[in-house]
């Protein structure tokens, strides 16, 4: 812990001093990490002896010492050895791709390594020590790891090099020399080209799951290239505060919630097997704003446990406690991002486990308690390149009030048209909806061309990505602007928060100007009001919410039915509109996300109704209370 807190401190010191070195990239400064890795830093800093990647031996005494008298830790090696009782029933791995991708494979590999190898680090089990042995052998015979696909080397890396260091003392040499050699062709050298490839300075979750990969592969096999390995883990070093700076300012990772999960898991992976290699991670740990994160991850739960599911985000978490998060209770020593009543579940009912939860058995038997806080703020602002804020009742919300809004860019990395969008969730009911993600390799596999961002790209006619598909403006019927930004420009905490957000630049060529801003004036209820100013050319806005209840539409409005419940959606202005509710399940497209019951409830103006081009629409959603 006295080791933690200094390197903690000393990072915090090269923070300041560097910050007048960073350059702009985005809307955030790019703070270095500290690199000094050289040979003959690898030389004299590194551990010798393994294991030394999240684990040492201090750190298996302690945690062994944990095993027995903490119920948490004690509880969740009971899930890991049950887990990797089930990996003995499965079949080997074989290079089999799906669709264009190995990644089921590397992560499958990942799961077994980091599951079979805690256990034998725990038990000692030879068992379990030949099924590492035999698994390290098949993956490492591949002809190749996937390079096109970049993920899947990195994840593949991480995975034989936690088995090879954290067995690696007992198994074959023959099968080590092979291991060693295998992340040095088939891993670290594939990285390397005539240039770098675009994932080692990018800016979204590629860049800390692929740098992640290579500096844990080159660790394990500094002793047989150092000149390699240096390489490596400073190319990394410099190359990660790229997608580190995205969490800027106040913790939002851009492209939500599970990407959050997948992004920063890595980069808190990468700080825990540097620390306990180097006795240091490099400033990763104290990079602005990184640590807030984990309140962006809290925040983005509803009462339902579903997410505000923005961007090519999944519905909720799950039921297992979030493994990423513990390594932020480790850190802070807050018990709020322990999740102590999902790992209490009883190990036969939380089936298949992360597959970093051997890492993360480690970071549970290191939290020590410092600060018990265990609510979430009623009111939330996280500004960024994906701005957003949550509205929540204060203290025990009998009305299980959330509210979700949001800005942005569809141009961002797993970006939608969804700027000015929202989800809303009242008496148990999410009345409004965003439709999510959809699998990548189904889109794929029939041609689709998913990933191209131009604004005529076919991506854009995906119910999930369109502004078609999301509850916010939509003006003559056009896709919103691609590289449009809307950012937050004005917010007021207290009682009845405020939040507006300026959607202009969306709405380029349309509009002149356009704010939507979002009010919560009740604990039952919240206000969507957008001020608008008109072109010459602009015939009509259309405002929209993505709903599954039940519609009727009534005088001033609409009453939705759900659950057994009500909320009315009353037209405040214009005066004397009526809605329409476009049914959607079956979708638009073939293509589209199928969602049960799914509707598009639209009010759509003429631009005439505007006097001297300028409008008010103003919406309110509430329940009876």
């Amino acid at each position: 812990m006295k080791n933690k807190i200094f390197w903690l401190l000393l990072m915090n010191v090269i923070v300041l001093s560097v910050k007048g070195q960073g350059y702009e990239t985005g809307n955030a400064e790019i703070v270095k990490l500290n690199n000094p890795i050289t040979v003959q830093y690898l030389k004299t800093k590194l551990k010798k002896s393994s294991p030394r990647l999240i684990l040492t031996s201090s750190i298996e005494k302690n945690l062994k010492r944990e095993i027995k008298t903490d119920p948490i830790v004690k509880n969740y090696y009971e899930a890991i050895k049950l887990n990797a009782d089930g990996i003995f029933s499965e079949p080997f791995l074989e290079r089999k791709l799906e669709g264009r991708r190995l990644l089921g494979i590397s992560r499958e590999m990942l799961y077994r390594m980091t599951i079979l190898s805690m256990v034998y680090r725990i038990e000692g089990n030879p068992v379990v020590l030949k099924r590492i042995n035999d698994e390290l052998t098949a993956v490492c015979h591949f002809s190749d790891w996937n390079p096109s696909h970049f993920l899947d080397v990195a994840e593949m890396s991480l995975a034989v090099a936690i088995a090879t260091d954290w067995t690696g003392q007992d198994l074959p040499k023959a099968t080590v020399d092979l291991a060693k050699s295998a992340l040095i062709e088939k891993g670290i050298k594939a990285s390397f080209g005539d240039k770098d490839p675009g994932w080692v300075a990018g800016t979204n979750n590629w860049n800390q799951v692929c740098n992640g990969g290579m500096i844990a592969a080159a660790i394990v096999i500094a002793d047989k290239d150092p000149e390699l390995a240096a390489k490596a883990i400073s190319r990394s070093l410099n190359g990660m505060p790229n997608a580190l700076k995205q969490y800027a300012p106040d913790g939002v990772y851009p492209e939500g919630a599970t990407y959050w999960g997948y992004g920063t898991s890595f980069s808190v992976t990468t700080a825990s097997l540097l620390e306990s290699a180097f006795g240091t991670d490099f400033g990763i740990a104290a990079y602005p704003s990184f640590l807030k994160s984990a309140d962006f991850r809290l925040e983005m739960v509803a009462p339902s446990g579903l997410y505000f599911n923005f961007a090519d985000c999944g519905d909720s978490p799950g039921e297992n406690g979030d493994i990423t998060l513990a390594w932020f209770a480790k850190q802070t020593g807050n018990a709020i991002y322990l999740e102590k009543e999902k790992f209490l579940r009883t190990p036969e009912s939380m089936g298949k486990l992360s597959r970093l939860a051997g890492l993360g058995l480690v970071w549970l038997s290191q939290f020590e308690l410092q600060n018990n806080t265990n609510l979430l703020p009623p009111v939330w602002k996280g500004d960024g390149l994906n701005p957003m804020v949550i509205f929540r009742n204060e203290g025990n919300d009998k009305r299980q009030y959330f509210f979700g809004g949001k800005g942005g860019s569809a141009a961002l990395s797993h970006g939608n048209m969804d700027a000015g969008s929202f989800v809303f969730e009242l008496d148990g009911v999410r009345w409004v909806i965003d439709p999510g993600v959809q699998d990548y390799n189904t889109l794929e596999q029939t041609g689709f061309n998913l990933w191209g961002m131009c604004q005529n790209c076919e991506r854009w006619t995906l119910l999930t990505k369109s502004n078609f598909g999301h509850s916010t403006l939509t003006v003559d019927d056009a896709r919103f602007n691609v590289k449009g930004n809307a950012g937050l420009i004005r917010f007021k905490d207290g009682k009845n928060p405020e939040a507006t957000i300026d959607m202009t630049e969306i709405f380029t060529g349309h509009l002149k100007s356009a704010q939507r801003t979002f009010t919560k004036d009740s604990d039952h209820s919240i206000v969507i009001q957008d001020e608008l100013v008109l072109n010459d050319s602009t015939k009509n806005i259309t405002w929209a919410i993505m709903t599954t209840a039940e519609v009727t539409s009534t005088k001033d409005g609409a009453l939705l039915k759900q659950d057994g419940r009500m909320l009315h959606l009353d037209i405040l202005s214009p005066a004397n509109m009526n809605i329409s509710t476009i049914v959607m399940d079956p979708p638009p497209m073939a293509l589209d996300r199928k969602i049960e019951n799914l509707k598009r409830i639209e009010i759509r103006i003429p631009a005439y109704l505007f006097p001297n081009k300028k409008g008010t629409i103003k919406v309110r959603l509430s329940s009876p209370e």
